[in-house]
C-alpha cells in the first residue's frame, strides 16, 4: 500500500507540474501575440493633406483614380475617403 500511495502521489505532483507549465507558456504566447498585434497596428500612416487644386478635369480624375488607389490599399478609411474625394470635386 505505501508503494501505491507512493506512486499516486508522485502523478499528482507531475501532472500539476505539467499544467503550470502549460498554462504559463500559454499565457506567455498570448502576451506575445497581443505586443506583435500592437505593433502592427501602430504604425498607421496620417491621412495625406489634399493635394492642391488641379487645372482641369483629367487632373481631377488622375487625382481620383489615386485616391481610390488608398482607400482600395487600406491607407485611407471609408470617412478619410469621402471627404477627399469631396474635396477634390469640390475644387
Amino acid at each position: 500500500m505505501p508503494g501505491l500511495l507512493r506512486g499516486v502521489a508522485r502523478t499528482a505532483v507531475v501532472a500539476g507540474t505539467a499544467t503550470a507549465v502549460s498554462n504559463r507558456v500559454s499565457r506567455r504566447q498570448q502576451g506575445r501575440w497581443a505586443q506583435q498585434d500592437d505593433q502592427q497596428a501602430a504604425p498607421q500612416p496620417a491621412a495625406a493633406p489634399p493635394p492642391a487644386p488641379p487645372a482641369d478635369m483629367s487632373s481631377k480624375i488622375d487625382q481620383l483614380k489615386q485616391l481610390g488607389e488608398l482607400k482600395a490599399q487600406g491607407v485611407l478609411t471609408e470617412t478619410e475617403f469621402e471627404e477627399q474625394k469631396r474635396r477634390i470635386l469640390e475644387s
